[in-house]
């Protein structure tokens, strides 16, 4: 069986975070319009950094770079997250719109985890002599 990844949109964790990005753009459509432009252009870029950063430290093809951006993308999940609580402090989303974040953000945090992890020991078996 062939286990090697071809392209990012074959790693679990991209997968994830599309559906996380795609949560957020159905979301942000709640948000007041006087709100369009600050807290709405920031939750889309934060949630879009995710798999962007997935896609270009796959794309790097070194461990440690892949690494790296696999970090940035949890720092853009983290924001991203922060961001939709603000939202629902700011009553533009209900709790139930919140827990249903959470709980995408949570299985997405968890696989990013593990594809570090992941990267992490490959690095360390390459390096081996």
């Amino acid at each position: 069986m062939n286990t090697e990844f071809r392209s990012f949109e074959d790693l679990e964790v991209w997968k994830k975070g599309r559906e996380l990005r795609l949560f957020v753009k159905v979301l942000i459509k709640k948000f007041p319009a006087d709100e369009k432009y600050a807290p709405t252009l920031q939750i889309r870029k934060s949630s879009r950094s995710v798999t962007n950063n997935i896609a270009e430290g796959h794309g790097r093809f070194f461990y440690q770079e892949n690494i790296q951006f696999c970090r940035v993308s949890r720092g853009s999940l983290t924001e991203t997250l922060d961001h939709v609580i603000v939202a629902f402090d700011e009553e533009y989303i209900t709790q139930k719109e919140l827990d249903d974040f959470r709980s995408i953000y949570n299985e997405c945090l968890r696989l990013l985890n593990g594809y570090i992890g992941y990267l992490k020991k490959a690095k360390t078996w390459q390096s081996k002599p």
